[in-house]
């Protein structure tokens, strides 16, 4: 991009005649839809009749469109927004992250407030699939979609070069649309309400924007076009979720091929053995090994209240949510950091792995939850081996190998305690609410040492780390540094 670019205003009017359009359209709708303006009502009603009935038996569809309009939930966007911001802390882009934080925080204000202003009602229809809190005046996940996404596109365009730039446009325009599409289809929105949603977004995104530009003017920095190249161009380098490796790194790494290869083997083997060992348990034992009939029902009878509570956070904590929003904050922590995706596929095979294991071995042993009263109702596997104990196992432990690999200095030796505490403390929650039994629990640890143990030589998570020659801190941060270098006039050379 050349200084020419950047130094000087945009002189197109595009950008501003489309938040101004987008700006008139969400008045219009709002002051219609306050109205309640009958040719509007008549097209929204009978859109949503009609939807309705065409889809209502398509259980596909219908299906299709609640997974997709999960993708608009507040839950989802405020993830993508805190893990953008993370990443964006810890590159040291404070500009952007916090025009994340307020683009997107401006979404949560405006939504709730227009549904109250105006008051309108969610649809009827004859067969209702799904259900929606509060009024419909805008669509809240279409309006959140198109802020949130849309915002986090204007930041991390820079980063796209290329054939990259129109996919990654051509992904958040798809998935925005599908997001209100999918309200519209399941009925708890009329057509307008999308609409209206789209138009706000636009606007919102637009005034935001401009004001970033303004911040950047008075600070004196060039101002570009942010639909075209992004907010801040020059920080592509910080922007770039991941660098190549170095070569030192290669020659030290198997080829991704024989790591493949070697990760399935291991995989089914690991696969093998916690199914081995549970038939063993379940069907040559003698019914009490390791006090599984004892153990279940003595912490049944000594329940308390307070234990109950206790019980009910950590085996939460180890349930699919938090596992999975552990596993995402480790993921965006540690490539921000190293610049290397290298722990981040570790943590996605350790985990989808461990995840596979777990499945497989509970629909073949099928053994039946502790003869006592359950806490916990309606668990869609059975009881061996703890699905809970498994990837709490290993998720804190790879945690606490990826920071010891990463990083210098006493303080990487504390995440020894949540490896250990964290793993302890699910199991006895999990057999005081009587899902399972202990060898059940033996089961989930000897699968998940083996399979850690096994991912860790494979994968090697730390090697990248090591190879680019660390200083004390938890990695090196080559953006800054590199591009200093850079700028920086070249000494004399010598002879």
């Amino acid at each position: 991009m050349s200084a020419r670019t950047l130094g000087r205003p945009r002189r197109t009017l595009a950008p501003l005649t489309a938040v101004t359009v987008a700006a008139l359209v969400f008045a219009a709708l709002l002051v219609l839809v306050r109205l309640q303006w009958l040719p509007l009502e008549s097209v929204d009603h009978g859109a949503a009749a009609d939807i309705n009935h065409l889809i209502a038996g398509n259980h596909t569809l219908v299906t299709a469109s609640k997974d997709v309009t999960l993708l608009g939930s507040t839950a989802v966007l405020c993830g993508v927004i805190g893990a953008a911001v993370i990443g964006l802390a810890i590159r040291q882009r404070w500009k952007l992250a916090i025009y994340l934080l307020l683009t997107g925080s401006g979404a949560l204000v405006l939504d709730p407030v227009l549904k109250s202003l105006v008051g309108r009602l969610r649809p009827l229809v004859a067969h209702p699939l799904a259900s929606g809190t509060g009024n419909s005046f805008p669509s809240g996940h279409s309006l959140g979609s198109i802020v949130c996404y849309g915002a986090v596109l204007l930041v991390f365009r820079p980063a796209a070069r290329g054939r990259w730039r129109p996919a990654f446009v051509s992904m958040v325009v798809a998935l925005v649309a599908l997001i209100g599409i999918s309200r519209i289809l399941l009925g708890v929105h009329y057509l307008s309400d999308v609409l209206g949603a789209w138009a706000l977004g636009i606007a919102w995104l637009g005034v935001t924007a401009f004001a970033f530009e303004l911040t950047r003017r008075a600070a004196g920095q060039p101002v570009s076009a942010p639909v075209r190249e992004g907010l801040e161009p020059e920080a592509r380098a910080d922007l770039k979720p991941a660098q190549p490796e170095s070569a030192a790194s290669h020659a030290r790494t198997p080829h991704p091929g024989r790591i493949a290869a070697g990760v399935v083997v291991v995989w089914v083997l690991i696969l093998g053995i916690t199914v081995g060992v549970g038939n063993l348990v379940t069907k040559h034992g003698n019914g009490n090994v390791l006090g599984d009939r004892t153990i279940p029902r003595w912490l049944a009878v000594h329940r308390t209240p307070s234990l109950t509570s206790w019980s009910l956070i950590f085996t939460t904590a180890g349930g699919t949510a938090c596992i999975l929003i552990v596993s995402a904050a480790t993921c965006t922590v540690f490539i921000a950091i190293t610049r290397h995706w290298r722990p981040v596929i570790y943590i996605a095979i350790l985990m989808a792995g461990e995840l596979g294991a777990f499945l497989a071995a509970a629909a073949v042993v099928k053994r039946p939850r502790p003869g006592v009263t359950h806490l916990d109702h309606r668990l869609p596997t059975s009881a061996y081996p703890s699905g809970h104990v498994a990837a709490t196992l290993c998720i804190y432990i790879a945690l606490a190998i990826l920071v010891i690999g990463h990083a210098r200095g006493w303080w990487r030796w504390m995440f020894l305690i949540p490896a250990i505490v964290m793993p302890v403390m699910v199991a006895l929650s999990r057999m005081y609410r009587g899902e399972h039994h202990p060898t059940d629990v033996l089961g989930s640890v000897v699968c998940a040492a083996l399979w850690l143990t096994a991912t860790s030589l494979l994968i090697r998570p730390s090697t990248s780390s090591r190879a680019a020659g660390r200083q004390p801190g938890l990695s090196r941060r080559p953006g800054l540094a590199d591009r200093q270098a850079v700028t920086q006039p070249a000494g004399p050379r010598a002879s």
